[in-house]
């Protein structure tokens, strides 16, 4: 008897199998590629905004009347940044689908370009810190006993604004990104928010006066709580213990709320942890620091941001009215001696 035909249908049956395989394969690869083209933020931010978007009734897929609709029940509740944020979401989302997006519907677009001419309100910026904030804060932090969690707040402020850091780049430092230089203190990022494609950053803290020197500081924290591995910046419990966790990036901002209230800043409600930034370029620019340095300092890759940060710092100094109250002063002498 011939058993070819079942062999035939067996390999054939074989081919599928492993076909299927790749096919598995191929798509678990397709989805941690497109899981690692967006941040871990980015993606909670729009499972939040469809979240939201569901519990007000809305189903995905969706069409172009039915986000016209959320947006006429919502325009007044949120705000337009939150809104603009769900569209993008429920766009994404149907990109991913392959989908039509109803979001690029002209009358979508119209309807939420209405509602941020109505609603809109300017974007409330971080308190940006000054060099006599900080150090405000270093002091009363060198005043109190000598705790690690001491050592760890000033490191912290230190290391924050002069590296100029993100509260999420701040809490993601681990020691093996820290290298030692006869002249200061590396820091390697594998990534940040301006860093997308994790190629890498490196922000750079030269040694200076001990008081207020970040590779200082960043030095005597590790070694007193004799961290060699791991997160740098822990949480440390009320008994002083150090945590092996890294620290929650919210207890950066409350860190810096409670040294604003202990030093009777009269901004605390404004700060928040990107007034280390803001504080450092804005710092810089009154000093006439040169751009390339600021804008290097901060890993920028944006020029029109760094020049926003030094008109905000030299708004005052850098004024054309200096030269006419000037004038207007000799012009006021002058005829204060007429008048004699």
């Amino acid at each position: 008897m011939n058993n070819k035909p079942p062999k035939q249908a067996n390999d054939l049956s074989l081919r599928n199998e492993d076909s299927t395989l790749v096919e598995r394969q191929e798509s678990e690869s397709l989805r941690q590629y497109l899981q690692a083209a967006t941040s871990d933020n980015t993606r909670k931010a729009y499972r939040s905004a469809i979240r939201q978007f569901e519990k007000w009734g809305g189903r995905l897929p969706t069409d172009r009347d039915t986000v016209v609709r959320y947006l006429l029940g919502r325009a007044e509740s949120l705000n337009t940044r939150t809104l603009d944020l769900h569209l993008t979401a429920i766009s994404q989302w149907h990109h991913y689908q392959g989908l039509i997006d109803p979001i690029s519907d002209p009358l979508v677009r119209k309807t939420m370009e209405g509602v941020r001419r109505t609603h809109g309100q300017p974007k409330r910026k971080a308190k940006a810190l000054r060099l006599e904030h900080v150090a405000q804060m270093v002091n009363h932090l060198r005043q109190l006993p000598t705790t690690k969690k001491k050592l760890r707040d000033i490191a912290l402020v230190l290391t924050g604004f002069f590296g100029a850091f993100r509260r999420s780049e701040l809490v993601a430092i681990r020691y093996g990104d820290l290298v030692w230089e006869p002249e200061g203190l590396l820091i390697r990022l594998s990534s940040s928010k301006t860093d997308q494609q994790a190629s890498g950053l490196v922000r750079a803290l030269p040694f200076g006066a001990p008081d207020c020197c970040p590779a200082t500081a960043m030095k005597n924290w590790i070694e007193l709580g004799g961290i060699n591995e791991g997160p740098v910046f822990r949480p440390i419990n009320r008994w002083d213990k150090i945590q092996p966790k890294a620290l929650n990036p919210s207890a950066i901002n409350e860190l810096l709320k409670t040294l604003g209230n202990a030093c009777q800043f009269d901004f605390v409600p404004e700060l928040s942890s990107h007034s280390f930034r803001r504080g450092l370029s804005t710092s810089a620019a009154r000093e006439r620091v040169d751009f390339e340095l600021i804008k290097k300092q901060g890993g920028w890759k944006s020029d029109a941001t760094v020049w926003e940060y030094i008109e905000e710092g030299q708004q005052l100094s850098n004024n054309a009215t200096h030269i006419l109250m000037e004038k207007m002063a000799i012009l006021i002498d002058t005829v204060r001696v007429k008048e004699i």
